[in-house]
């Protein structure tokens, strides 16, 4: 397990939504914590539930229970602007669309000292456009790129664009969510690197948020597995790339293309369907150190002997 204290515990979230007569589980207690300075990735198919659990965390939806805590607060008890615009500047968001999340009237200046703005970080105009241009040569970006709208960019670097400004407040935790799906291969592979510098120069920490299970095994130090907004595996990024337990995890690792057609053609599919629902019991078991997964009492024996082939 990570060193550094706990920044971030999420304790049996749901967060549940009502369409008349349906009710959707769009995350179904769920609990993991995230330490500081790390990178905890959490993925999932679309429809899984991860991107609805990184806005419930950041108070974007309301939770319809359980507790967000950060640096030991309960974030849903935050009383006050000051302390709630404190948690807004603490927690970040990189959205997933770069070509939806930018106001096409706003220059990049002004997008990304939006925040300082808010924050009142900057005590003149002077010190604004100094701050920005830091920020977009920190992202890889020029400076004179400050007096151009987002529709002049490409998507890779609207995506810096987005990156500049949620580093603007100077923030300790960042919600990454999928951050690369919208962009070219070519340019993905970039953004991420990008990430992790940035985390090393200022001491971040990422919620990662992806449905590409080799990007986030790259990226994370912890990986969490979500379906049907359950967490069905949690365990350092390694152990569950390279000794899944949860056969859904197998599932998504087996879908990960390998450039070689002899390896493609040997693979073994495996298919896994279930919702999880109606399953009494079924809650999250430590079957190796820091690793656990989503079974009953009775499953346990067999993932104990499965990770005992591995040890």
């Amino acid at each position: 397990m990570p060193a550094n204290k706990k920044l971030l515990e999420v304790k049996h979230l749901k967060q549940y939504f009502k369409n008349g007569r349906t009710l959707t589980k769009a995350v179904d207690d769920i609990s993991f914590d995230i330490y500081e300075g790390e990178t905890f990735g959490l993925v999932g198919e679309s429809g899984s539930g991860k991107t609805t659990a990184g806005r419930s965390i950041l108070q974007l939806y309301r939770p319809t229970s359980g507790q967000v805590l950060f640096e030991g607060q309960d974030v849903s008890q935050l009383h006050g602007q000051k302390q709630k615009r404190q948690f807004r500047r603490d927690a970040q968001m990189i959205f997933q669309d770069p070509y939806a999340s930018l106001n096409p009237r706003m220059t990049v200046e002004d997008i990304i000292a939006e925040g300082l703005d808010i924050h009142h970080l900057v005590a003149n105009k002077a010190e604004r456009q100094a701050r920005v241009e830091e920020l977009l040569q920190e992202v890889g970006l020029n400076e004179s790129h400050a007096s151009r709208f987002p529709h002049e960019f490409s998507g890779g670097q609207r995506q810096r664009i987005g990156i500049a400004r949620a580093l603007a407040v100077k923030p300790k935790f960042i919600v990454a969510d999928e951050p690369i799906s919208a962009l070219d291969v070519s340019i993905q592979a970039q953004v991420v690197n990008l990430m992790i510098d940035l985390q090393k120069k200022q001491g971040l920490t990422y919620l990662f948020i992806a449905h590409d299970l080799s990007m986030v095994k790259f990226i994370s130090d912890r990986i969490g597995v979500m379906h049907y907004g359950k967490l069905l595996e949690v365990g350092p990024a390694d152990d569950v790339y390279d000794r899944p337990l949860h056969d859904y995890t197998k599932s998504l690792i087996s879908a990960v293309p390998v450039p070689d057609p002899e390896i493609e053609r040997a693979r073994k599919r495996i298919s896994y369907d279930s919702q999880g629902e109606g399953i009494p019991g079924q809650t999250l078991h430590e079957i190796r150190p820091g690793h656990w997964v989503r079974c009953t009492k009775a499953e346990v024996p067999h993932y104990e002997a499965v990770a005992a082939i591995y040890e």
